[in-house]
C-alpha cells in the first residue's frame, strides 16, 4: 500500500468531483476455472484498489456516502475453519485503518444498507461491471434487471474516476518504473533465449516466472510468436527455427498491480536478415518520430497519424506502396500493414481503465472515436497532459488473409503494389513498443533503456 494519507486524499478528491450520492465499489471475488474450488489467480478490481489500497482480499465491497461523510468497508474476516486452508489473515479492521477507512461492517449488512439508501432516494453510483458475477450482484443489491445493469452505470462517477486515475502521481510513476524494469528483464531473457529448437511456450513460461519473481505477475497473457503478422498471437507449441522472426509483447505487474507493457521483435538466430532489418528500421523510424512528438497539448491521434505517415514513406521506398503519402494515409491504405492503434493509456490496468469505456478514457465529447478500420482500434486519441502514462507501439504486419481479401476486392490499388506485397505473405510482423510518462515539456521513458536498434538487439543476442 501507499501511505494512509494517499488514499484519504484520493477519496476526498473523488467526493469533491462527484458531489453527492453513494459511491459503490465492488471488490472482485474468486473466479473458478474448471470447477468451483479451482480458481484463477485473484486480481483485485483496479478502481477498488486505487481508492482503498486493499489487495488480495476477495469478496469485499467499499461504499462512500458523500453527504454523510461516511466510508464503510463491507466484508468478513475468514473463520478459523477457512484459515485451515489459507493461513492467517490480516483483519479487515486493520486494513481499513491503514487506508483511513473508519467503518467496517459484515458483508451481510450491505444489502440492507443499499436498500435503505434507495428508499431515501439517494443516488447509488457504480462503474460499469466487467465480470458477470458482479453484474448479478449489482442486480440483486439494487433491484435492477440483469440486462439493465450496464445502462444504469453512473456517467458522473465514470468521468470522475477516469479524470483522476489518468494523471499519475510521483509515487505511481515510481511503481510504474519498477513494473517496466521487470518487463525489460523479461524481454532481455526472451531475446537471448528464444533460439532455434525451443518452443514458444517454453520461453513464455520462463518469462512469466520472471514476472512472478518480481513480486507480482504478468500484466496480460504473454504474446510470444514467430507469427507476428497476427496482432495478439499467444505462445503455442511451435518450435522456433533458424530464420524465424520472433515478436514478444509482454509485461509485468508489480505487487501493487501497476503494469508494464513492451514489445521487441528479434531474430531467432544471431542476426537479422537484410530484409528483416530493412522493415524493422521502418518501424523504428515511425516509433522514434512518434516519441519525439510526445508533449502536453498534442492529440495522440495526430501522433498516431504521424507514425502512419512514416510507415507509409518507408513502405513506398521498398516499393510496397505508391502514390501521395498524405492521400494514402487519409484513405486508410496503410492499414493493410498497420491495422491497430499506436498506443494506449497504462497504469493499474495495462489498458488503463478500459472497463470504464474508451469514450471516457481516450476521447472527449469534442473528439469521437473513429469507426474506420485501423483508427477504430486507436484506444487513445485526445490531447496529452502531464502525468499521462502511455505506450507507443507502431508495427508492420503482413497478414496473408487480409492481403488476399483486399487484393481480390481491388482495394486501394492506387496506393498498394499488390504484386510486390505478395512476396511478403510469409514475412511475419514487426512491432516496437515502449512506455512513457508525459512531462510538462515532453516525455520521459519509463524504466531503464532496453536494446531497440537492430544492432543493439544483435549485440544482446551475442552476449
Amino acid at each position: 500500500m501507499f501511505s494512509r494519507e494517499t488514499y484519504i486524499a484520493r477519496r476526498q478528491e473523488l467526493k469533491t468531483e462527484v458531489k453527492q450520492g453513494i459511491l459503490l465499489f465492488p471488490g472482485n471475488g474468486e473466479s473458478s476455472m474448471n470447477y468451483k474450488d479451482n480458481w484463477y489467480p485473484f486480481r483485485q478490481d483496479s478502481s477498488f484498489l486505487y481508492y482503498t489500497g486493499i489487495n488480495n482480499i476477495p469478496g469485499i465491497y467499499f461504499v462512500i456516502d458523500i453527504e454523510n461523510d461516511r466510508e464503510i468497508l463491507f466484508g468478513d474476516d475468514p473463520t478459523p475453519e477457512e484459515m485451515v486452508w489459507i493461513g492467517a489473515a490480516t483483519p479487515l479492521s486493520d486494513l481499513a485503518e491503514r487506508s483511513g477507512i473508519s467503518g467496517v461492517k459484515p458483508f451481510k449488512e450491505l444489502s440492507t444498507f443499499l436498500a435503505r439508501q434507495k428508499q431515501k432516494g439517494n443516488k447509488i453510483h457504480f462503474l460499469p461491471p466487467y465480470r458477470s458475477e458482479t453484474t448479478f450482484q449489482l442486480s440483486n443489491f439494487l433491484g435492477i434487471p440483469v440486462g439493465e445493469v450496464e445502462k444504469n452505470k453512473s456517467e458522473a462517477f465514470i468521468k470522475a474516476v477516469a479524470k483522476q486515475r489518468a494523471v499519475k502521481s510521483p509515487e505511481e510513476i515510481r511503481e510504474l518504473h519498477k513494473a517496466v524494469n521487470i518487463t525489460a528483464k523479461m524481454h532481455t531473457y526472451a531475446i537471448q533465449n528464444a533460439v532455434p529448437g525451443k518452443t514458444e511456450k517454453e520461453i513464455a513460461g520462463d518469462l512469466q516466472a520472471i514476472a512472478i519473481g518480481g513480486g507480482g505477475n504478468i500484466s496480460f497473457p504473454i504474446i510470444l510468436t514467430k507469427n507476428g503478422q497476427y496482432l495478439h498471437n499467444h505462445a503455442t507449441q511451435a518450435v522456433i527455427e533458424e530464420g524465424d522472426l520472433i515478436l514478444c509483447d509482454c509485461g509485468a505487474e508489480t505487487a501493487m498491480n501497476y503494469a508494464g507493457d513492451m514489445t521487441r521483435t528479434f531474430p531467432a538466430g544471431k542476426t537479422f536478415s537484410p530484409l528483416q532489418k530493412q522493415v524493422y528500421n521502418i518501424v523504428l523510424n515511425a516509433h522514434n518520430s512518434a516519441v519525439e512528438a510526445l508533449k502536453p497539448g498534442v492529440r495522440f491521434k495526430d501522433i498516431h497519424l504521424l507514425a502512419c505517415t512514416r510507415l507509409t514513406e518507408g513502405l513506398k521506398e521498398m516499393g510496397l506502396m505508391k502514390g501521395n503519402t498524405e492521400e494514402a494515409v487519409a484513405a486508410g491504405a496503410h492499414t493493410l500493414f498497420f491495422q491497430c492503434g499506436l498506443g494506449h493509456m497504462m497504469g493499474m490496468d495495462v489498458h488503463d481503465m478500459e472497463n470504464l469505456g474508451e469514450a471516457y478514457v481516450g476521447y472527449t465529447e469534442d473528439l469521437k472515436k473513429s469507426t474506420a478500420f485501423g483508427l477504430k482500434s486507436l484506444r487513445l486519441g485526445k490531447a496529452l497532459e502531464p502525468g499521462y502514462v502511455l505506450t507507443v507501439e507502431p508495427g508492420i504486419y503482413f497478414n496473408p488473409f487480409l492481403i488476399d481479401s483486399w487484393r481480390s476486392q481491388k482495394k486501394y490499388t492506387e496506393f498498394v503494389n499488390y504484386d510486390e506485397v505478395e512476396k511478403f505473405k510469409g514475412f511475419g510482423g514487426i512491432r516496437v513498443e515502449e512506455d512513457f510518462v508525459i512531462t510538462p515539456s515532453g516525455s520521459e521513458l519509463l524504466g531503464e533503456p532496453l536494446a531497440k536498434t537492430p544492432e543493439d538487439i544483435e549485440n544482446l543476442k551475442n552476449v
